[in-house]
């Protein structure tokens, strides 16, 4: 089966690269190419391709716009090409949010051997990207038929006219799940049906309140001074000391789509949450900075990038940094901080969800709530397991429903350590309700 793919980048040595890249694989066909935005919308229209690149910095339009304009009218795959300079990398994070697949970094066309590792990785995204929307589509469609049987039971009994010729026994047999019936119908109709781009609801949960009422949400960016003049050593220190004192930590693993997901969960988290966040997001180096700041401008959390040394504070998030392992250390004080090592991969992976997951098996008078979102691949599942094992039973999963890949978070599934598999947006709620 050849996948058609239209390859957009204003450089003309750029579209040729890319094109010879996917091409090595005969499953991937290049049906077209574009100049930038504008002529991108114009080919997908006409071509129909199955999966686009594109180029994020273009003239006239550039990639993030016309990445818009595609999720809007013909939502299919996209995988971003970014530049390292900090303007591309924001672009990039706001593509994701956007409802790119995902991204690469552009090769240097100096450089030999990096054309062949962004073509290998790209080719890898590519084909991550078809299996996804392949088995969204199977699960879906078994959800269609799933709902229509159901809507077939409840129409039925909700015409005895129809039932007169029916054995009784047959009938009451059938009402006794009619409760049943009932609230799984309810449930059915919120059932979105959109093959193509991830099942993520506009309509959102009610927010739960603010575990801490007496601590001020963050409403600006800006730090507000405290109010006090000349404040004693001793009084800043136990203002330190409070916010590094805590009983819950939420750790979190993604990977492809887990952009997105973050800004849906983070900004739905009150910022008086009594705990701190620790957050592994595949991610190449300086890349993570800027979802950080990204992510910081929706969030009632601060959210930064973590760095060697910094103590954990509750009501702040923390990005592990590209090319860095994030481990979390408990120091000589007694506070937690953030070792950060540049050992080898791990299931491919610097930083690695697992690194983070096992660095927290010891600290076992906290209550550790372990959370896996969107992302290929099973890179944290075995970390799960071990603190599972160990009593960690507050575990999360996302559900297939939402998940742009559903890898990591089956991966767990399968090794049976998971307590609650949920809809993106019912996490973070569940994650208030059980800190209560």
């Amino acid at each position: 089966m050849h996948y058609k793919v239209v390859v957009v980048d204003d450089s003309p040595f750029m579209r040729k690269i890319i094109s010879d890249l996917i091409e090595r694989d005969s499953s991937f066909q290049v049906v077209g190419t574009a100049v930038n935005g504008w002529e991108a919308l114009m080919k997908v229209s006409e071509l129909k391709p199955d999966i686009v690149t594109m180029d994020v910095e273009m003239p006239e339009m550039n990639g993030l716009e016309a990445l818009k304009e595609i999720m809007m009218d013909n939502p299919i795959p996209v995988i971003m090409l970014s530049g390292i300079n900090e303007e591309g990398m924001r672009e990039t994070i706001i593509a994701l949010e956007s409802g790119a697949f995902d991204f690469i970094r552009k090769p240097s066309a100096s450089v030999s051997n990096d054309i062949i590792q962004v073509g290998e990785l790209l080719l890898e995204k590519m084909k991550v990207a078809m299996q996804a929307k392949e088995r969204r589509a199977a699960w879906q469609a078994k959800e269609l038929v799933r709902s229509e049987e159901m809507r077939k039971q409840i129409s039925i009994l909700s015409n005895p006219i129809r039932e007169s010729n029916r054995p009784l026994a047959d009938i009451m047999n059938t009402m006794k799940g009619n409760k049943k019936r009932e609230a799984l119908s309810k449930k059915i109709e919120q059932i979105p049906m959109d093959n193509s781009r991830p099942l993520v609801s506009n309509n959102k949960p009610p927010l739960e309140k603010d575990l801490n009422p007496t601590k001020h949400t963050k409403t600006t960016k800006e730090v507000t001074p405290l109010v006090m003049s000349n404040p004693s050593s001793k009084v800043l220190s136990e203002i330190e000391g409070e916010s590094s004192s805590f009983q819950h930590l939420v750790a979190i693993g993604c990977s492809t789509g887990g952009p997105r997901a973050l800004k849906e969960l983070l900004e739905r988290i009150p910022g008086g949450l009594p705990a701190p966040v620790v957050i592994v997001q595949h991610m190449p180096p300086k890349f993570t900075k800027s979802l950080a700041q990204r992510l910081n401008s929706f969030s009632s959390l601060e959210v930064v990038e973590g760095e060697q040394g910094m103590v954990l504070r509750r009501g702040y998030a923390y990005i592990a940094p590209g090319g860095f392992h994030m481990k979390i250390v408990r120091a000589s004080a007694g506070h937690y901080e953030i070792s950060l090592t540049e050992e080898g991969t791990r299931n491919g992976h610097r930083p690695s969800v697992d690194t983070m997951f096992d660095s927290l098996l010891p600290f076992n008078t906290l209550t550790r709530h372990v959370v896996l979102l969107t992302g290929m691949g099973s890179d944290g599942a075995k970390g799960m397991k071990t603190l599972y094992d160990s009593g960690v039973t507050d575990t999360y999963a996302e559900s297939e429903e939402t998940c742009v890949v559903y890898g990591m978070p089956r991966s767990a599934v399968e090794l049976n350590c998971v307590r609650h598999v949920l809809p993106l947006l019912d996490i973070p709620n569940m994650l208030v309700r059980m800190m209560k």
